[in-house]
């Protein structure tokens, strides 16, 4: 029963990170738009720093923690190559995750020098790392 709840835990912390991975770099191409110093820069730089600080931060942190949970629940997993494929992507994503928050101070310093066409491509990798999670989760290809 207990690990139940920590795999729901962990499900929705994970859905709450996504969130924030793929909206932050669309505050991003919005905030390519808006001229340094402007009302609707200032807006989102709020907007951009409680998204990470509020809501991505802990939502990661959360993740890691009923993740790590669950493999110290089930150390068999440990042995499976699919696990080992997901953390690997997991890794990636939390690369991601720290590349945004430097891009996020970029912005709130005024430094900003990337296109919006950056920041839209900058969108799909977490579609594309959750996609892989998914899969190595759910089909255990290996």
């Amino acid at each position: 029963m207990l690990y139940e709840w920590i795999k729901a835990l962990h499900v929705i912390s994970i859905i709450a990170w996504m969130a924030g991975l793929l909206y932050l770099p669309r505050l991003f191409v919005y905030h390519c738009q808006a001229p340094a110093g402007s009302e609707a820069s200032e807006t989102f730089k709020v907007m951009e720093r409680r998204l990470l600080r509020a809501i991505m931060n802990p939502a990661m942190i959360a993740a890691y923690v009923f993740g790590i949970t669950m493999i110290v629940l089930t150390p068999e997993w440990m042995k499976q190559g699919w696990l080992h494929a997901k953390l690997l992507f997991v890794l990636l994503l939390t690369a991601s995750h720290m590349m945004m928050a430097r891009w996020r101070r970029d912005f709130a310093e005024d430094r900003n020098t990337r296109p919006q066409r950056f920041y839209r491509i900058a969108n799909e990798v977490p579609t594309l790392l959750m996609i892989g999670i998914v899969i190595f989760v759910i089909v255990k290809p290996f």
